[in-house]
């Protein structure tokens, strides 16, 4: 017991496991995440109703869309983005790693007739030789990723944008990264049985790595037959760091704001928006 208990705290080096097929290909998981997208009064999988309302106004104003526009969202889950932006004119390419929330997407679409290519894909394995206006990864899904990583969706964007094309991305503050505290818990059904239909017993440890300016909740859940470990990791950025970090893999920031409604750049908030352009 002594040994598990152990392993159960360890704490791994920053990004030395990736798990995301966890959260998107679980039948069990995938549901709850779905469920939690399509909660149109949290901000938990997506943001909420009204948030992406304007979000989509802003975005389908700044960048001038219309009847011509190529757009790409990684990370589309269940089409909340893809559905208001295809609406307004735009074609629109998803690329999602859940089943469930493409097939949700699928059906409004079809419903509505609209300009929608949704493409089941770990969007890091993704390769379309097709060009685009806009690539979009909102909801702060680039923190999530190893530095390998973001250097090969860095690379991904700027080779798949047209010569006038934009990226927009959101990603948390270092503002953020100073609120969190490690901390370690234990909990029978953790999160309302978000991990699994029948009993089980989860311990959550937090960890945070002040060098690396990263975060991570390690839950391990403890079922009947089996035990798993979920790692959510996260990336903390100021203005400086991301500008680096996009300026060594060929983009450009162009302006930053508060978050992708346009709102006015804030250094106190706790997450921030970026609009950047091939260098």
């Amino acid at each position: 017991m002594f040994n598990e208990l152990k392993k159960i705290n360890e704490r791994p080096k920053p990004f030395e496991f990736y798990i995301a097929d966890e959260l998107w290909t679980n039948e069990h998981t995938s549901k709850q995440m779905l469920a939690c997208h399509l909660n149109e009064d949290i901000d938990l999988s997506s943001r909420n109703k009204k948030f992406i309302e304007r979000s989509a106004a802003w975005i389908t104003s700044y960048f001038q869309l219309g009847n011509n526009s190529q757009i790409i969202d990684f990370g589309c889950g269940p089409g909340l983005y893809a559905t208001l932006l295809a609406e307004a004119g735009a074609s629109v390419t998803g690329i999602d790693f859940s089943k469930n929330s493409l097939r949700y997407a699928k059906n409004i679409a079809e419903h509505q007739n609209l300009k929608i290519d949704y493409i089941h894909a770990d969007y890091l394995n993704f390769e379309i030789s097709k060009k685009f206006d806009l690539a979009m990864m909102i909801m702060c899904d680039f923190c999530a990723l190893s530095p390998t990583q973001r250097k090969t969706m860095l690379n991904k964007f700027e080779s798949i944008l047209k010569k006038d094309g934009a990226l927009l991305l959101d990603v948390y503050s270092l503002n953020s990264f100073n609120e969190i505290s490690e901390s370690s818990s234990y909990e029978l059904n953790q999160l309302n049985n978000f991990w699994a239909p029948d009993d089980y017993y989860s311990f959550l440890n937090t960890f945070k790595y002040k060098k690396e300016k990263v975060s991570l909740d390690k839950y391990t859940i403890i079922e009947k037959y089996q035990t798993r470990v979920v790692y959510n990791w996260l990336q903390y950025y100021n203005q400086e760091t991301l500008n680096k970090e996009f300026q060594n893999n060929g983009l450009k920031i162009e302006k930053f704001y508060l978050n992708v409604v346009g709102d006015s750049f804030d250094q106190d908030a706790n997450e921030f928006a970026v609009v950047a352009r091939k260098l």
